[in-house]
C-alpha cells in the first residue's frame, strides 16, 4: 500500500474533507508506463479547479496533482527512454491518477530527466509551467528561437509573476531573445518579473492599452496567462496588426472575436494536456521539451520558480498551498517535499 491524499466530494478548500490523507494499492507499470516514487509535488490552478468538478461516484478517491519529481522504480515493458534509478520530472496527464500519492504511473513520453543541478521540491515545481511556457511561445504563438530574428519584436505576458509567467518570460528572453513586457500590481512582483528578465513592467490592475501605449509599444505578440474574458478587449486594442494572442484560462464571459478581424489578428488557445490527452503523433514533444529545459536549468540559463516549500507532503500542507494558490497572492510556485514516516 502507498500513502496517498486525494477528494471524495467537491468541497471549499477551508473545509478539511476537501483533501484527506489515504492509502492505496501500488499501481503497476505495463506498456510505455513508468512508475515513480514521487518525491516531490507542485500545486497549479488545474489542481483547485479539477478539485471543485463533479465527481461521478463519491465513494471512490480522486487523487490530483499535475507537477512531480521522483526516481524511476519499474518501466513497463515497452519503455526506451528511462529505466529504474532515473530521478525524473514531469506533470502527468489530467485523466489519469494524479501525483499526490507515494507512487503514480505516468507515460514515458511526457517525462523529462530531472535537472541534475536542483533537488525534488525546486524540481517538481517546473514540468507543468515549462511545458506550458515552451509550447505557449514557441508552438502556438511561433516565436522564433533566434534573438537576431526577435531582434524587433515584442511580447507581453499579462500575470508575469505567476507560475507559466515566470517561466515564459526566462523563455522569452534567454532562448528568443525578444523584448518582454510583463504585468505585475506588487511592488514584490514587480520586483521578481524583473529579476526574471522583464524589460518593461506594466500594472494589470489599471487600463493596460494606456500603459502600453505610453511606452510605445505595440506588442507582435501577446501570452495571456490570467482570465481571458476580462482582458480580450484590451488584447485587441493593443495587439499589433496580423499579430498573434495565446490564452490559457476558459472565458469566463463570452468574447467577442470580431475584435480581431480588422487587425487579422490570430487567436490560438493552449493546454499541454492536449498531447497526452489524445496521444498525438508528437507526444513524444512533451520529453524532448522536458529535457532540453533540464538542461537550459543545468547550464544557468533557466532558474526555478520555487517560492515556498512545504514539509511533509500530508493532506493538511496540500490544502494550505490550495489555499495559498486559490489566494491569487502567490509569486512562483508551492512545492511540498517529502513523504512523514
Amino acid at each position: 500500500m502507498m500513502k496517498a491524499i486525494a477528494q471524495y466530494r467537491p468541497l471549499p478548500i477551508e473545509n478539511a474533507a476537501s483533501l484527506v490523507d489515504l492509502e492505496l494499492p501500488v499501481p503497476e507499470a505495463t506498456g510505455r508506463d513508468l512508475l515513480v516514487r514521487i518525491a516531490a509535488v507542485a500545486v497549479n490552478p488545474i489542481d483547485a479547479k479539477v478539485r471543485m468538478r463533479p465527481m461521478p461516484d463519491e465513494t471512490k478517491p480522486r487523487v490530483l496533482g499535475w507537477d512531480a519529481a521522483g526516481e524511476v522504480v519499474a518501466a513497463g515493458a515497452e519503455c526506451t527512454l528511462f529505466k529504474p534509478g532515473d530521478r525524473v520530472f514531469y506533470s502527468g496527464e489530467v485523466t489519469r491518477p494524479g501525483c499526490n500519492a507515494e507512487y503514480q504511473l505516468v507515460d514515458e513520453r511526457i517525462v523529462g530527466h530531472m535537472p541534475a543541478s536542483l533537488n525534488f521540491a525546486q524540481a517538481a515545481v517546473l514540468p507543468l509551467t515549462a511545458v506550458t511556457a515552451w509550447e505557449s511561445l514557441f508552438d502556438r504563438l511561433g516565436i522564433a528561437q533566434d534573438a537576431e530574428a526577435n531582434r524587433s519584436k515584442t511580447l507581453l505576458i499579462i500575470g508575469g509573476a505567476g507560475g507559466v509567467g515566470s517561466i515564459a518570460i526566462q523563455l522569452a528572453r534567454q532562448v528568443a531573445g525578444i523584448t518582454v513586457v510583463a504585468t505585475a500590481s506588487r511592488p514584490e512582483s514587480k520586483t521578481w518579473v524583473e529579476s526574471l528578465g522583464a524589460q518593461h513592467v506594466v500594472d494589470h490592475r489599471q487600463p493596460l492599452p494606456p500603459q502600453m501605449a505610453a511606452l510605445g509599444i505595440a506588442p507582435d505578440y501577446i501570452f495571456c496567462c490570467s482570465d481571458t474574458s476580462s482582458y480580450f478587449a484590451a488584447m485587441a486594442e493593443m495587439i499589433r496588426p496580423q499579430g498573434r494572442i495565446c490564452v490559457l484560462v476558459d472565458a469566463a464571459a463570452p468574447v467577442d472575436i470580431n475584435l480581431l478581424k480588422g487587425k487579422s489578428a490570430t487567436l490560438v488557445w493552449e493546454s499541454m494536456f492536449t498531447r497526452a490527452m489524445f496521444r498525438t503523433d508528437d507526444m513524444l514533444q512533451q520529453h524532448h521539451i522536458l529535457d532540453r529545459v533540464a538542461r537550459l536549468v543545468d547550464n544557468g540559463v533557466l532558474r526555478t520558480t520555487l517560492n515556498q516549500t512545504l514539509t511533509p507532503i500530508n493532506a493538511a500542507n496540500l490544502r494550505a498551498a490550495h489555499a495559498r494558490l486559490e489566494s491569487g497572492s502567490a509569486i512562483g510556485k508551492i512545492a511540498l517535499s517529502g513523504w512523514s514516516r
